[in-house]
Order: C-alpha cells, then structure tokens, then sequence
C-alpha cells in the first residue's frame, strides 16, 4: 500500500516536473573547427593528454590511457568559472586519426559522451566536428549550461587550432 502511494504521488509530479524542463531527456552541444593540418596530426594533439594543460583552457586535466575501457579523470574549466571534475568517465572508442570519444553513466538516466571526430578536406584541412550529447531522464536536473558549455568547446577548438598551425608554420614537434 505504501508502495503504490509513493508511485502515484511520484506519476502525479511527473507533469509539474516535465514542465519546468526537468524532464528534458537530451542536451547537444556541436561545435566544429577547420584546422590546416593533417587528420593525424590533430588526432596526436587530443590523444596526448598529458600535454593538454599547455593549451587547453576547457579540459585542464585529463589523466588514463589511451584504452578502450580505461578510465579516464577529467577536470574541465568552464567560461563561467566553475572548475568541474568529471565523474565516472571511461574511453569508450578511440580511431587513430578519426575519432576520440570518452563518457560515462547509466543510459536512460544520466548519461554524456563526449566526442571529438576528425573529417580530411582538401589541401590538408581537417575538419574537427566536437560534440556531446546528455541523455536520459535526470539531465534537467544537473548543472549543464549549453551556451557555457558551447563557450568552452569553441575556446578549446581556437586553442587546438592556434597550437597545432603554429607548430605545423614552425616545423616544430608536436610532442
């Protein structure tokens, strides 16, 4: 009896909460960038995390190996001056040269997935398309400003674009 008292307050709340956007069950973000480099060469830059703290003013921190699998801890710095570490992250696909993906949590209740995919242009132009899609049913209820979080994506693109033509102008090693 309890039981189904406490299921039918919660379907009951279940409009009032749908209606403020808590209910929101997806949150994209897209971002793209057109870097005068190699495919390989921008993929290097992302796989080596360790190296991320000398250009990357979004993702301060990333520490794991370069494993499907593995974990990952992830320390991000939003625009708006929050420094967030990431839980539960794990490297879910990684295509040398084509595509770097990372994220965490339970599908259907919170869940992103962080992606970086890199497309070949003409003349040696990668395009970097740098995605994440929220999901699930909890996703209203965190603290994911899509205007700030986009902000950050699109920092960290100018970085990785400004770091990698500068390297790429001066003949100078990547790593």
């Amino acid at each position: 009896m309890i039981n189904t008292a406490i299921s039918l307050r919660c379907v009951w709340m279940l409009p009032f909460l749908c209606a403020t956007g808590a209910c929101t069950t997806s949150k994209p973000i897209e971002t793209d960038i057109k870097i005068d480099a190699e495919p390989c060469t921008v993929f290097e830059v992302l796989a080596d995390f360790d190296r991320y703290p000398e250009w990357n003013p979004y993702h301060i921190r990333v520490n794991g190996t370069l494993e499907v699998g593995a974990p990952l801890e992830v320390r991000v710095s939003r625009p708006d001056g929050k420094v967030v570490d990431v839980p539960h992250v794990r490297l879910l696909e990684v295509e040398p040269c084509r595509t770097l993906v990372w994220g965490g949590g339970v599908s259907g209740v919170f869940r992103g997935e962080h992606r970086f995919d890199l497309v070949p242009g003409p003349a040696n132009i990668t395009k970097l398309s740098h995605t994440e899609r929220f999901s699930g049913l909890f996703i209203g209820f965190a603290d994911l400003p899509v205007d700030v979080l986009t902000q950050g994506y699109e920092e960290m693109n100018a970085a990785l674009k400004s770091y990698i033509e500068a390297a790429v102008t001066e003949n100078a090693p990547l790593r």
